[in-house]
């Protein structure tokens, strides 16, 4: 795996990491952010994933995964048992997702939640031209898409303060480039550090 190659919003995740640090990952994938950040930071890792397919594909990279649903919730981790929990683009395919942010916070003594943002320009005009929009970082048609919902970074930051987690830190990215000014417009992937409060 090439580290020049690797996604930007992995990056952007991998400067919250501390070295030598223990990392939960939600929604694991194919386990290819895990073996990012245990080789850059070397993090001991676990990943959760649901695909029979990309936990295999876990453990052909000698990745430690757990095949489990996360709308079961994480009752399999005792609180505060990692000192980071990642929720990597997944927060949109998930029906609980009061229950499963309060799970992050409590399992991880610090997380990062990534989410695509629905405000931004293009997904706008999409929506104003009669459509859903198909982007980058929304890659699939209102009928095949995993996403089961759809959130701005007003609305993160809005249900955070609902439900008391504590905003740490954030970066906006669009095609790879942090977006400093007017972030819920001109930004497509929102990248929180958490806590609780």
């Amino acid at each position: 795996m090439s580290f020049e190659a690797i996604r930007a919003d992995f990056s952007a995740i991998a400067n919250w990491v501390k070295p030598n640090s223990t990392l939960l990952d939600l929604g694991c994938g194919d386990g290819v952010f895990l073996e990012y950040i245990r080789r850059a930071k070397q993090v001991k890792t676990y990943g959760v994933e649901i695909s029979d397919e990309q936990v295999l594909a876990c453990v052909a990279k000698d990745l430690d995964v757990i095949q489990q649903d996360l709308e079961g919730g994480l009752a399999l981790f005792e609180d505060q048992s990692f000192d980071t929990v990642v929720l990597s683009q997944t927060l949109q395919t998930i029906h609980q997702t009061e229950a499963i942010l309060r799970e992050v916070v409590r399992v991880g003594k610090e997380c990062v939640v990534s989410f695509p943002n629905f405000a931004h320009w293009s997904h706008r005009v999409a929506v104003f031209m009669g459509h859903m929009p198909v982007s980058k970082s929304l890659p699939y048609d209102w009928y095949n898409t995993p996403n089961v919902r759809v959130l701005t970074i007003k609305d993160f930051e809005s249900l955070a303060s609902k439900i008391g987690i504590r905003i740490l830190d954030r970066v906006v990215l669009h095609d790879s480039q942090e977006v400093k000014w007017g972030a819920n417009l001109f930004g497509s992937l929102a990248i929180y550090r958490v806590g609780r409060t």
